[in-house]
């Protein structure tokens, strides 16, 4: 990642050079001790950010192992996503903190070195207990088994979070956290994490992002699937901002209408990343521009925008693409574009432009029970460009390989 951001022609301000002025003390890493399947040792290599595993026996299709870990971390100052001490004051926003199981399919494994995009990774149920001073409030992925009964020994407190069905586990821990949370009807609780020293206004903008989220979660749960968990977390954190399991981690010292957005698009990605996943290292645009697209709606009836076309800026953005003389196809791998920049614009506007152009194509109508139908039969299940083309396919009754292979 950070020799990624030193030659890159167009490195991302929020990382630069800074990586490689980390102390010892300062960078963050993974170490692990030991590694064993059913209870025997196995041999184990940290090849970059990658553990390369040889199994002392095949796992048989349908057979259950046990693989148990010991490992050492150091959480970074933050430079990008996970860290502690961020420039906004958050003590710890820890995601991307603990090995995870690559993604094995039919193309085989999926264990791309990390270069700062996503990871493709396997769904699970995650049961997960921390223990931390007893001062920090802990917010994140899944649900608090102890709230009424905390477990206090020696000043730590020990909360103990059981999440189903996801594909990784966050969570943000800070002493100066305020946590409200409001109920969607017929829907799930959501809470929101943020720092009390925010100023006046600021604070004054968390309090009115609350019913605006709740009016978002209701948008997209009619308009793609019904939100299958009963929590969702917006919590100040992190850098910029990013989904992860039923939560978000976002910067909070924005204007209301910047928070709003963010916390719209973060939460869009709930059901383009984590309830479908598609991989992010080659389909990219399938989650951030599907993601763009609807949130764009979104915001559009939340805030009462009055927009007659809100992907315009999309279609803009594409055009400064498709004439700068740098695009490059939607089928490169996420880690090998020349350009972030060009990464950037084929993944948002580019990837939302493929749906509002396919809505031109079969009719908006096709297009709307297209995304439901998307959204009911590849939940939970790592769809391709082709599986979705095909449920437009089935939908419209139209052929339309020739759009997806001309894209």
């Amino acid at each position: 990642m950070d020799v990624r951001s030193r030659t890159i022609a167009d490195p991302s301000p929020k990382i630069g050079d800074r990586i490689s002025k980390l102390q010892p003390n300062e960078i963050g890493y993974i170490k692990v001790n030991s590694l064993t399947q059913n209870g025997k040792a196995v041999q184990h290599e940290t090849v970059g950010t990658v553990l390369e595993v040889d199994l002392n026996t095949a796992i048989q299709p349908g057979e259950s192992v046990t693989f148990e870990m010991d490992f050492d971390a150091q959480v970074p100052v933050q430079i990008r996503r996970s860290g502690r001490n961020n420039k906004e004051g958050v003590a710890l926003s820890m995601t991307q903190w603990f090995p995870k199981l690559a993604e094995y399919d039919f193309e085989g494994w999926h264990a791309d070195a990390y270069i700062a995009r996503e990871f493709h990774g396997v769904w699970g149920n995650f049961d997960v207990k921390l223990t931390i001073d007893k001062d920090y409030v802990v917010g994140g992925s899944g649900y608090l088994q102890n709230p009424d009964s905390p477990s206090i020994k020696k000043g730590k407190r020990t909360w103990h979070f059981i999440a189903p069905d996801v594909h990784d586990f966050t969570w943000a821990a800070d002493p100066e956290y305020i946590h409200d949370s409001m109920q969607v009807p017929d829907g799930p609780m959501l809470h929101f994490y943020y720092k009390r020293t925010l100023n006046e206004e600021k604070l004054k903008f968390w309090k009115e992002l609350q019913p605006k989220t709740v009016a978002l979660m209701q948008y997209f749960s009619k308009h793609i699937g019904t939100y299958p968990y009963k929590q969702y977390s917006v919590i100040q954190g992190g850098d910029g901002g990013m989904e992860y399991a039923m939560c978000t981690l976002i910067t909070g010292e924005r204007s209301f209408g910047s928070l709003v957005g963010v916390t719209a698009h973060e939460l869009a990605h709930t059901w383009f990343q984590f309830l479908m996943a598609t991989n992010e290292a080659k389909h990219e645009w399938m989650d951030e521009g599907f993601t763009t697209y609807i949130s764009s709606h979104a915001m559009n009836e939340v805030m009462a925008q009055g927009k007659d076309q809100p992907t315009n800026g999309s279609y803009r953005g594409y055009v400064r693409l498709a004439t700068s003389g740098v695009e490059q196809p939607q089928t490169t791998h996420a880690d090998r574009y020349e350009y972030n920049g060009a990464y950037g614009t084929s993944a948002y506007s580019k990837g939302a432009i493929f749906l509002e152009q396919l809505g031109y194509v079969i009719g908006q109508d096709n297009l709307a029970k297209t995304l439901k139908k998307y959204f009911d039969d590849w939940s939970f299940k790592h769809p391709t460009p082709n599986d979705f083309i095909r449920c437009a396919e089935k939908v419209s009754g139209l052929e339309l390989d020739w759009y997806l292979t001309d894209w």
